[in-house]
């Protein structure tokens, strides 16, 4: 019997949350329901049926994301899963499909997803679009360099008050960094503010930590502290889970908390800012244990919509050829400079739809592309005057894996 794939009813929702969990060899923890209830609409989420049987998922929440001088509406692919009985039958690719589709639809101009295995999502035109970094540092290696001192206040505060003062100053953060994404209430409850148990994985609770100076906050960080002990000896590590500042000095002194805090061997991370300064405002950057990652990927599903959407470092004009198979409606020639609009004009470079989403966000630039032979050169000197074309002051970073 063929496939059919659309989205569950509410009576349906929770044995559809239960099979995607189960393809991932997992159960659907208590809460775990209510909480994917408050921030994905039923109708954003598909499953395939076999004969009436759940079998696999995908789902795509509505995000808002920055880009280069603005934002602009973003699917957030996630819950791709397909149960083992029913792998290599297509199904993925029947879901990309179906939701591409979807997205372009309903005026969204980009998906965004974070990857289970790399090697899977470039088929389907996405893109590396924000690496980021882990970190695994030594604690007792941690030193600023010319360091002018601490300044400011730290203080713990609990998850109510977490409520009303960490999403204004994420908020003021994320307006100048693309790729980060805009939080609802309802997402700041269910995954930024909540702490079950079944997330710490052997560490303690999470903490909420602000950072104030001249009576004003500028800053926070979440952590949790892993308690290890070894011959009597304190072996505990910080897993730090975020980190926002709203000033150099702020993250400066976030980060000197966090490596201050007793009994510590370890601070570790699993994303971090490759924008951050931490890296060059210690005496001793190896020790850091920094490690790169491929981070977030995004996919164009408006091309033009999407390059109207961001805005632009130089004073160019580029014509792009790009080459869409999966979304047919992309293939063409775009002329981007003051105005971006489709164009007749012969091309200046031509590359791929998932390769045009690497430099999207200012994560590359199209000489990192040439390099890679992911663009070829129509006319000469077009790379230098696309690279600063799509030039951003700063790398992209999403600090929210969904």
């Amino acid at each position: 019997m063929a496939i059919e794939i659309r989205s569950p009813s509410e009576d349906e929702f929770l044995t559809a949350l239960r099979t995607g969990t189960a393809a991932f060899a997992a159960e659907l923890e208590e809460g775990e329901f209510e909480r994917h209830q408050a921030v994905m609409p039923v109708d954003r989420f598909l499953v395939a049926y076999d004969d009436g049987r759940p079998v696999a998922t995908a789902a795509a929440y509505p995000f808002e994301l920055t880009v280069p001088g603005g934002t602009i509406r973003a699917g957030g692919v996630t819950w791709i899963a397909v149960m083992p009985s029913h792998r290599r039958r297509g199904i993925l690719t029947q879901f990309m499909q179906h939701q591409l589709n979807a997205l372009h639809h309903a005026g969204e101009p980009v998906a965004i997803l974070w990857t289970s295995e790399a090697a899977i999502y470039g088929r389907f035109g996405y893109g590396i679009s924000a690496p980021a970094l882990s970190m695994n540092a030594e604690r007792g290696r941690f030193q600023l360099r010319d360091d002018p001192g601490a300044t400011g206040t730290m203080r713990l505060i609990d998850a109510d008050e977490a409520a009303k003062v960490l999403p204004p100053l994420y908020d003021r953060v994320r307006r100048d960094v693309p790729g980060m994404l805009g939080r609802t209430e309802a997402w700041w409850r269910a995954f930024r503010l909540a702490d079950p148990k079944e997330w710490r994985g052997g560490a303690g609770p999470k903490f909420f930590a602000l950072y104030e100076r001249d009576g004003e906050p500028e800053g926070y960080t979440t952590y949790r502290v892993k308690d290890e002990w070894e011959q009597g000896m304190p072996r505990c590590q910080v897993r730090v889970l975020e980190v926002v500042g709203v000033s150099q000095i702020a993250t400066r002194e976030l980060w000197r908390f966090l490596f201050g805090i007793d009994l510590v061997s370890r601070v570790n991370a699993n994303l971090v800012d490759p924008g951050s300064p931490l890296a060059l405002i210690v005496s001793d950057p190896r020790s850091l244990g920094l490690r790169w990652l491929d981070g977030l990927w995004l996919r164009l599903v408006d091309v033009e919509a999407a390059l109207r959407g961001r805005s632009y470092g130089a004073d160019e004009t580029v014509v792009l050829e790009v080459h869409d198979t999966l979304c047919p409606w992309n293939e063409g020639r775009y002329r981007v400079g003051a105005s971006v609009e489709r164009s007749d004009d012969e091309p200046d470079l031509e590359l791929d739809v998932g390769d045009l989403a690497s430099v999207y966000l200012g994560a590359f630039d199209f000489h990192a592309l040439a390099r890679a032979e992911r663009v070829r050169e129509v006319r000469p000197g077009s790379l230098e005057r696309a690279s600063a074309l799509f030039r951003t002051t700063r790398p992209p970073f999403c600090p929210e894996v969904f």
